[in-house]
């Protein structure tokens, strides 16, 4: 007995309610992604609003902090819905562009910081927090775009084994700023005076570079 309740579904309604689950989470990521990207650009951090929208209004209290939305269900699942419908679920669609988007929109935080003769170190690979799945994961594009504009980016993780990869000591030590890219719970402690770019939050100090 895998549950205590069973809600009895056809078989497509059943997979429907799978896609939904998924694609309901997808586009309320993509919700706070929007959201921080269009305070980030006018120079507003968006975790001050949020800490008052969802202060005592309980209305509010579903709207998460942003971060890399990825993984191997979420935007899949929103893509096979819009597939089932014809490819007439635009909200899924729409949210696919503004999540898979969002390495630019942190790009367009640090470019003003002169990336051509700096180190980057990206902290965590894997597509969310205390988890060694690496499977679509937005740090590796993130990764990609760093690469083109920047001299050199390091890349570290707390669960995720590969030989490319250094050692947190050593990214901190060698890298001119960081990228928070996946929340571990380590990086909760960091404690570094280099600038560090926290969309996640993880440190506390608001989504703007720090």
């Amino acid at each position: 007995m895998l549950s205590k309740t069973i809600v009895p579904l056809a078989p497509t309604e059943a997979e429907l309610a799978k896609l939904m689950c998924n694609a309901w989470r997808y586009v309320t990521f993509a919700a706070a992604n929007q959201f921080y990207s269009l305070c980030a650009r006018n120079g507003i951090d968006y975790y001050r609003v949020h800490s008052a929208v969802v202060k005592d209004y309980p209305r509010m209290r579903g709207l998460p902090g942003a971060g890399f939305a990825a993984g191997p269900c979420l935007f899949k699942d929103t893509m096979q819905l819009a597939a089932f419908f014809e490819n007439e679920f635009s909200l899924g669609q729409s949210a696919m562009l503004v999540n898979e988007g969002f390495p630019r929109i942190l790009m367009q935080q640090l470019r003003p910081l002169g990336l051509r003769d700096k180190r980057v170190g990206l902290l965590g690979m894997a597509f969310k927090g205390d988890n060694d799945d690496t499977r679509e994961s937005l740090a590796f594009k993130m990764k990609k775009l760093l690469e083109l504009e920047c001299k050199e980016v390091l890349c570290t993780d707390e669960f995720v084994r590969n030989e490319a990869f250094v050692p947190l000591e050593a990214v901190l030590e060698k890298a001119d700023l960081l990228v928070i890219s996946a929340p571990h719970s380590r990086y909760k402690a960091l404690t570094t005076s280099k600038p560090v770019l926290d969309a996640w939050n993880l440190l506390g100090r608001g989504g703007l570079l720090a």
